[in-house]
């Protein structure tokens, strides 16, 4: 006779896709519903327009904040793409005939590398198709640039380098502040998507002397469709939208009042728990790392063992495809990634594990875990439970 009693296994919902995007944080929730009340356009010069651009220069001030950065040198944008967009079409102003093809002469390069986001590699690969020389730096195995490849890279012709402070898909975290004074030593500006970095790992853009740097809102529990630009004072920036007059001229479009003040909001409660974070997350991600070591044979880990984001862990799983991986994971309800969440849907390997020298199969059942506030013990308990047999089982249908 069956057991009436016995309870079925239990399933828990644990959300480890942070890099993807995260929630709301409550205290961004309940600022943004507060400020609903604040509807004035921050342009107007009446007293709920005062309201809103009061508002919008107090979220200014704490992502600047944030960031270690200058007052009045964060434009808000859209979010990272537009952003990263931003530069990139910057540069190709300043080095472009009439007809949008490369000067003969002058600066007129741009080095990135391999690993580098979507929204950076197709706008260097644009303008590449225009003329433009572009240079894709490898990484090793690690993901980490290679020093003397980009030294042998620079010249008097580059015009801008381009390289993320860490990877959305594996976290190594670039040593950004060397990268910067090799390419200030070159005369190249310095641009650095930091879309995951930021709210992550301190940083601070003076130390780092970078010339432009990329941030997100939805990256730090913010809301989505909002990010930031730091422009050093004196680089150049052309608007990529033009119109009127909003943030000195550079973004034109009425402002994102609620955006950018749950922006702001999320960046002041990031900047106080900084040290925190870096704490609590990684001892998560430790966890999460011996523990799925220990209990499931023959897995890899992707990425840099110390240089590497707080909450960021990807693991290839031998024998086992990815999306088979992730499917059965979601049926527990662990929601995860196998890669950036910008590639989803597509049919190719990682182009970032492709890089550090994972081969093709091996990238097809990789696994990215990314970590934030909201994860417990317990749910890293849970997945350490959960995935040996669905590894077991995935493996003993492979052919691979």
């Amino acid at each position: 006779m069956p057991d009436n009693n016995t309870k079925a296994p239990e399933t828990r919902r644990v959300y480890i896709d942070y890099n993807a995007t995260t929630p709301l944080k409550p205290e961004v929730k309940a600022a943004m519903i507060a400020d609903m009340e604040v509807y004035g356009n921050a342009s107007s010069m009446h007293a709920s327009g005062r309201l809103a651009h009061a508002r919008v220069e107090q979220a200014r001030n704490a992502v600047e904040k944030l960031l270690g950065a200058a007052a009045g040198t964060v434009v808000f944008t859209s979010g990272g793409s537009e952003s990263n967009n931003t530069v990139f079409q910057t540069m190709r102003s300043l080095a472009s005939n009439p007809d949008g093809s490369p000067l003969p002469s002058g600066r007129n390069e741009f080095i990135i590398t391999a690993i580098e986001h979507p929204c950076v590699l197709n706008s260097a690969l644009y303008l590449q198709s225009l003329g433009f020389k572009v240079t894709f730096l490898s990484v090793d195995e690690y993901g980490k640039i290679k020093i003397d490849e980009l030294k042998k890279a620079l010249s008097d012709k580059t015009l801008l380098v381009s390289i993320m402070a860490a990877n959305n898909e594996i976290g190594t975290v670039q040593d950004i502040k060397t990268i910067t004074a090799l390419a200030k030593a070159a005369g190249a500006w310095m641009h650095t998507d930091a879309v995951q970095a930021v709210g992550k790992i301190p940083l601070n853009v003076e130390d780092l002397g970078v010339d432009y740097l990329t941030m997100s809102a939805h990256k730090i529990y913010g809301p989505k469709g909002t990010g930031g630009l730091y422009i050093k004072k004196g680089a150049p920036l052309f608007p990529l939208i033009h119109g009127g007059h909003q943030e000195d001229g550079l973004r034109a479009g009425t402002y994102n009042n609620l955006g950018i003040l749950g922006l702001g909001k999320a960046a002041a409660i990031a900047a106080g728990e900084l040290e925190k974070y870096g704490r609590e997350i990684s001892a998560l991600r430790n966890r999460l790392r011996d523990g799925l070591t220990a209990a499931i044979p023959n897995i890899k880990i992707n990425g840099h063992p110390i240089d590497v984001l707080p909450n960021t862990l990807n693991v290839s799983f031998p024998g086992a495809e990815g999306e088979a991986i992730l499917l059965s994971m979601d049926i527990k309800g662990i929601e995860a990634s196998t890669g950036s969440a910008c590639a989803s849907g597509s049919l190719e390997p990682s182009h970032v594990l492709l890089a550090i020298g994972v081969g093709p199969e091996l990238a097809h059942g990789s696994i990215r875990f990314s970590l934030g506030w909201g994860i417990t013990a317990e749910d890293i308990d849970y997945i350490i439970g959960t995935l040996p047999p669905i590894i077991a089982r995935l493996r003993a249908m492979s052919s691979l």
